[in-house]
């Protein structure tokens, strides 16, 4: 059945969701190796790992591998949306703040869509919104005082970051400002992995699993240069002598400056599959917990702005591919074909057809009769400009970065 604007509206107002869940496989065909994210160990020292679980399916236990987490796939469907807004396929109200005129043109501008806290970020709040600081800005106010009962302000600012989820953090009570649930959940993980039980540091650690692949490492230096080659790292970088290299400097070797060979490694990483899937969730009944400081009608037409955003959104990364990081390059099954269905409040479902281009279309008709419901939502977005303050601590990052005057691992 084709998913029309009518069918939309009813949807958000009685049924419980939308979800598709669809059967990938790697791009270089079955059994190709994947490389999911890897995230530090419990302990210091400990080597980098992937995240595993068993999981029910079919009645049976299975262990499966976290391939792209919720966060991760709320990041590239917001950057598939951005793309989207940027090419001109939809009027995407949003709010950027314009790096490039303040000279940072490397950093050219970020968007409610890039910044981690959406609306609430630290970098719009250290904005200004047309020469007043953004957060007493009649936009920052409003944004601030928003809520569940009415959530007009965000819903016209940047309707994605209630499609995503957002929170004022750093609001009224010391962190206690407003909370919006996320409406779209997506992840994507692969499905009956190889695991093997991981080596043991300790007698009294408790048991844990790794991948039964492995990932090999090496590297040759052109150059030829040998372990053995006193070298030098202080302030005044690296040099042959201690002397040239600087009051305090220590003999390192020459890999620690990036010369010389890497020594082959190998490493518990990387997985095997049967395949990979991913389990889109559009809540409707979540939808439903946000008003809209109005009628029945109001809330209905941002409910469907909403929903119809997040269409838009899978549709447009479907477009955009699976090139989750490098070795994970994930396609469609064609022989598993991936409904979009209708999940009514009693569990049952109805499978719906719906293309990219038709996405869009009903999208612009959802914005187009919340706007005659009575919001105000921009063609273009709402350009702030990061405040002196926040310019001088980027550039100071950025000297310090090329100075080499940070630790490798300082991250703010």
């Amino acid at each position: 059945m084709p998913l029309r604007y009518a069918t939309l509206v009813e949807a958000v107002t009685e049924d419980a969701a939308f979800r598709r869940r669809r059967r990938l496989q790697p791009s270089g065909g079955a059994g190709d190796m994947l490389f999911p994210p890897t995230y530090p160990g419990e302990n210091q020292g400990d080597p980098p790992r992937h995240v595993f679980e068993r999981r029910r399916i079919a009645g049976e236990d299975i262990w499966c591998v976290l391939l792209d987490s919720v966060q991760s796939q709320a990041n590239r469907l917001e950057e598939a949306l951005l793309e989207a807004a940027r090419a001109g396929r939809l009027a995407l109200p949003r709010l950027s703040v314009d790096f490039a005129g303040a000279g940072l043109e490397t950093l050219g501008e970020i968007t409610s869509l890039d910044a981690p806290h959406r609306v609430f970020d630290a970098i719009l709040r250290d904005s200004l919104l047309d020469g007043t600081p953004f957060q007493k800005s009649a936009l920052g106010t409003a944004l601030k005082t928003a809520t569940a009962r009415d959530a007009s302000a965000i819903l016209e600012a940047s309707p994605s970051s209630l499609l995503f989820g957002v929170w004022n953090s750093t609001g009224e009570g010391g962190g206690l400002g407003a909370k919006f649930a996320r409406a779209l959940v997506s992840e994507i993980i692969g499905i009956g992995v190889p695991v093997e039980n991981a080596p043991r540091h300790r007698r009294d650690e408790a048991p844990d699993i790794q991948t039964s692949a492995r990932r090999t490492g090496s590297r040759i230096d052109p150059l030829g240069v040998l372990r053995a080659v006193p070298v030098f790292k202080g302030p005044n970088g690296w040099a042959v002598t201690a002397d040239a290299a600087g009051k305090g400097a220590k003999a390192v070797r020459p890999s620690e400056i990036n010369h010389g060979n890497i020594a082959p490694s190998v490493a518990a990483l990387g997985v095997t599959c049967d395949h990979a899937e991913q389990t889109v969730v559009l809540t409707l009944a979540g939808l439903r917990r946000l008003r809209f400081g109005g009628s029945p009608e109001r809330d209905t037409a941002a409910r469907a702005l909403i929903a119809a955003l997040g269409l838009v959104a899978l549709l447009e990364q479907d477009a955009q591919g699976y090139a989750l990081r490098s070795r994970c390059d994930l396609v469609g099954d064609p022989d598993n074909p991936a409904p979009l269905q209708r999940v009514r409040a009693d569990g049952t479902t109805e499978d719906l057809t719906l293309t990219r281009d038709e996405a869009l279309a009903l999208y612009a008709e959802a914005l187009a009769a919340a706007r005659r419901a009575g919001f105000t939502l921009a063609e273009t977005p709402v350009v702030l400009t990061p405040q002196d303050k926040l310019v001088h601590i980027v550039r100071e990052s950025m000297a310090r970065a090329l100075a080499d005057d940070a630790p490798p691992d300082e991250a703010g």
